[in-house]
């Protein structure tokens, strides 16, 4: 939902930082090791079209390669390990760009009072499927992440695996955050996880693609645009001898760009992290994680 990872529209899912990772294809298989791609049936989505992310069926079919089983072991472990998801007992906790409930799951059987946000009814649904396998529970939201607020609501936002940045007025996307800076209470904090411009620029080039358990595969293209601004991912999944493509859009933001929107929209004692247990951002970090507080 919105809220984009990943997670889905005005939100997303991680659909880019997949919830960790351009993508979250990774690694895998070589595009040109796994064969020409076939006749494509279902064309990307005009790319002036704002509403990619509102695409129920994007999020659907490339969930196997955005939030897989590995993926979502991994995230267990950094909510149980990771120093900027140590959490107090029992914080009022917003997943902003829930998608199915990756973080929303671990959070909860830690006693946390949960509340996922997303626009995809079809991840929500996932969501609420997890937590019940999980015997866990969490307020489930269908919602735009540009439009919602709860003022004072929460202790914790969180907006991981690259869903922000995905609307193409980039007054949009601080108004998501001063909407998370209206939700939080006193003592607040939210903390943004993206591929930042930074990061990105040292190992953009080749298509990569990723083998998908049922045979399938995924390969996943990036082209920046607008000098640095923006960045188009192609996708193509390659089922058999068709093939579905879908293009996610997004905003590209640098340490200190996005450091000063933080800032634009009332956040104080903001700050730049290479990853989850709070390391430095420098040429070794692999995310950008931005945290800030609300006094």
């Amino acid at each position: 939902m919105s809220g984009g990872t990943g997670q889905s529209g005005r939100g997303g899912h991680g659909g880019q930082g997949g919830r960790g990772g351009t993508g979250g294809t990774g690694g895998g298989t070589d595009p040109e090791v796994a064969g020409a791609a076939p006749e494509t049936h279902n064309p990307a989505p005009d790319t002036d079209d704002p509403a990619w992310y509102a695409d129920d069926g994007l999020w659907v079919d490339f969930a196997p390669a955005m939030f897989s089983g590995a993926r979502a072991d991994s995230v267990a472990e950094l909510v149980a390990t990771a120093r900027l998801l140590d959490l107090p007992a029992g914080s009022r906790v917003l997943d902003l760009c829930c998608g199915p409930g990756l973080f929303v799951v671990p959070l909860a059987r830690r006693g946390h009072k949960v509340t996922g946000v997303d626009l995809s009814a079809a991840m929500l649904e996932r969501a609420g499927a997890a937590l019940a396998r999980a015997g866990a529970e969490a307020d489930l939201v269908r919602a735009d992440m540009l439009d919602y607020a709860d003022p004072g609501a929460f202790d914790v936002i969180l907006n991981l695996y690259t869903s922000f940045g995905y609307f193409a007025d980039a007054a949009d996307n601080l108004r998501v955050l001063r909407n998370a800076h209206r939700s939080l209470a006193p003592g607040g904090r939210l903390l943004v996880d993206v591929m930042g411009k930074e990061v990105l620029a040292g190992w953009i080039g080749r298509p990569q693609a990723v083998d998908l358990p049922d045979g399938s595969y995924v390969v996943q293209r990036d082209t920046v645009l607008d000098s640095w601004r923006r960045l188009r991912t192609d996708w193509t999944l390659v089922r058999g001898d068709t093939a579905r493509t879908a293009s996610i859009h997004s905003f590209l933001y640098s340490a200190a760009e996005l450091h000063d929107l933080f800032v634009a929209a009332g956040f104080t004692d903001v700050e730049c992290f290479g990853d989850f247990d709070g390391g430095p951002y420098d040429q070794h970090s692999r995310r950008l994680i931005v945290q800030g507080r609300v006094e």
